[in-house]
């Protein structure tokens, strides 16, 4: 996640990935907002990684092909060893929300799910199978009541609900 104050003869963003091992490569590309005096937030998922420790940056090109690159970040990823399923965040919240959960082995028959409080399921967020790993949601209450609600992760292994309250 990236955010600029302004911009001025934006194309985009080149993400760029190595390990220890690897010189830089492109792995995608995000969109610029060309010339604007406004706050503008990006973000970028690498999805699929083996365990290990990651830098990225990021190119930005403008329209006439000159370029800049951003700071390097490290990163560590690893596969967790535990189911979990986290606090959403922030909580309370309006209109969104985001809900984290990590699954240390591949898993089919996930489901994460959000009730109010009758019990009746008002979204489906997740009902797939993902591998191992760390994900994240959002969830967008715009056309909700406010209120009380649970989200449920489910799995053949595993099963966790938490609270969350949606305030207009």
């Amino acid at each position: 996640n990236w955010s600029t104050a302004t911009e001025t003869n934006n194309s985009g963003f080149e993400v760029q990935r190595k390990s220890d091992s690897e010189e830089w490569e492109a792995i995608g590309f995000v969109s610029g907002s060309g010339t604007t005096t406004e706050v503008r937030n990006y973000s970028y998922s690498d999805d699929l990684l083996s365990e290990g420790i990651y830098s990225y940056r990021l190119k930005q090109i403008d329209f006439d092909g000159s370029y800049e690159y951003s700071s390097e970040v490290n990163v560590e990823f690893s596969i967790p060893n535990e189911f979990n399923l986290a606090q959403n965040y922030p909580n309370p919240f309006n209109p969104s929300t985001i809900i984290e959960f990590s699954l240390p082995e591949n898993a089919g028959n996930i489901q994460l799910s959000i009730y109010n409080t009758l019990g009746e399921k008002v979204a489906e967020l997740v009902n797939t199978t993902l591998t191992a790993g760390h994900y994240q949601y959002q969830w967008n209450a715009q056309n909700a009541a406010t209120g009380m609600y649970t989200y449920e992760l489910r799995t053949d292994k595993f099963v966790s609900v938490k609270k969350m309250l949606f305030l207009k």
